[in-house]
């Protein structure tokens, strides 16, 4: 895989206007190649791991991204972990600096697993990556009422390796 690209994401498939729908064709043990990779860092807070302003966040995040001309959808990916029980950090990878927004950048080399399953199996998932690398981020594909009308809810982990 090219350096800074991610697996195909079809953003036109989107009957439900909010989340396209994923197709996890391609995604399956991808190792992807960051070199400066731009991302649009953003905080949600939590409780016991259960996000509380998630969508808020999404929603400014996305859109200071669009104001700005700096969505990418040739590489479009939002990679999450938890910082704690009480918080999570977000990446929106983006084409340009975002105006407002905390910039950063990331280098490494990663491997992807998708997992198809309710939120509950993240622990599972969690240790299905443990033995792969670290950090561990995963790629929430669909918010949940997008997964729901669906029927899938995909999640691709990307643990950064070695």
């Amino acid at each position: 895989m090219r350096i800074n690209a991610v697996p195909a994401y079809d953003m036109s498939d989107n009957p439900t206007g909010c989340c396209p729908r994923f197709d996890p064709t391609g995604w399956e043990a991808q190792e992807l190649h960051f070199r400066d990779k731009r991302f649009v860092r953003a905080v949600t807070r939590s409780v016991m791991h259960m996000p509380l302003n998630m969508r808020g966040v999404f929603v400014r995040t996305l859109k200071a991204i669009e104001d700005a001309g700096a969505q990418s959808d040739d590489d479009f990916i939002v990679l999450s972990r938890d910082r704690s029980a009480w918080s999570a950090e977000h990446f929106f990878s983006v084409g340009s600096d975002v105006p407002g927004q905390e910039m950063t950048r990331m280098t490494g080399n990663f491997t992807t697993k998708v997992f198809e399953g309710p939120y509950r199996d993240m622990p599972k998932w969690c240790a299905d990556l443990a033995g792969v690398g670290e950090p561990v981020y995963f790629f929430y594909t669909t918010c949940p009422k997008c997964a729901k009308y669906y029927g899938k809810n995909y999640v691709v982990g990307v643990a950064q390796t070695p």
